[in-house]
């Protein structure tokens, strides 16, 4: 929402590092920093969002309540998908240098690197982006209410999410034994091979459907 600046006040602020702002690090390589009127407090309708990952690393699928976002990469290569909610297809597009994609305003969405060195800017229609991650959706709705409504087996879906004890943001956990990239585990190295090059798309090709579901919680920027 717009407000009115007073740009003759010695406290506007027109210049800031976003580099002194990460607002999530999962180590050397994949972190983010933001922008958002918090750290500049004279931007209206606009944040941003500095994105640098290695291959195979993942923004998890979420959604921002209160803005839509379109993501420019800078360099690398990057998976951008989204469910668009109208037509219940799944959109898959790879960007490479200078490529964007629009996710509209509350849309469920991912990112994935399928390069080294990825730099992706991400940039909202919002003061502060809200966001609603699907590992809080996964880990903070009751395991009985999911297996009630999908009909599916409680223990067995309490042993499949234990793991997931925090907000991810970016996955997969440094620990895990599945390969993202391969699409393979340690154990079976040979199923699934190349996932990620399989089902990344250039522009406006669209995949074949899935579906996904939708929650709430707090804004955690």
């Amino acid at each position: 929402m717009s407000t009115k600046i007073d740009y003759t006040s010695p406290g506007a602020q027109f210049a800031f590092d976003v580099n002194t702002n990460p607002a999530f690090k999962k180590d050397a390589n994949n972190y983010f920093n933001l922008l958002s009127v918090n750290q500049l407090n004279t931007l209206q309708n606009i944040s941003l969002l500095d994105i640098f990952l290695s291959k195979g690393n993942v923004i998890e699928p979420h959604y921002h309540q209160n803005a839509s976002e379109l993501v420019y990469c800078i360099s690398g290569a990057a998976e951008v998908s989204l469910l668009n909610p109208f037509t219940m297809q799944y959109l898959r597009y790879l960007v490479t240098p200078g490529q964007v994609v629009n996710i509209p305003q509350g849309w469920w969405h991912y990112e994935i690197a399928t390069q080294d060195n990825t730099h992706l800017l991400a940039i909202f229609d919002a003061n502060v982006p809200d966001v609603i991650y699907g590992s809080d959706i996964l880990r903070l709705t009751p395991t009985n209410v999911f297996a009630y409504t999908y009909c599916l087996d409680e223990a067995a879906l309490k042993t499949t999410l234990a793991p997931i004890k925090n907000t991810v943001v970016l996955g997969p956990p440094r620990d895990c034994s599945y390969n993202p990239v391969q699409g393979a585990s340690a154990a079976n190295p040979s199923a699934n091979q190349g996932f990620v090059q399989q089902q990344a798309v250039n522009p406006n090709q669209v995949m074949p459907q899935q579906k996904y579901g939708h929650h709430h919680r707090a804004p955690q920027f």
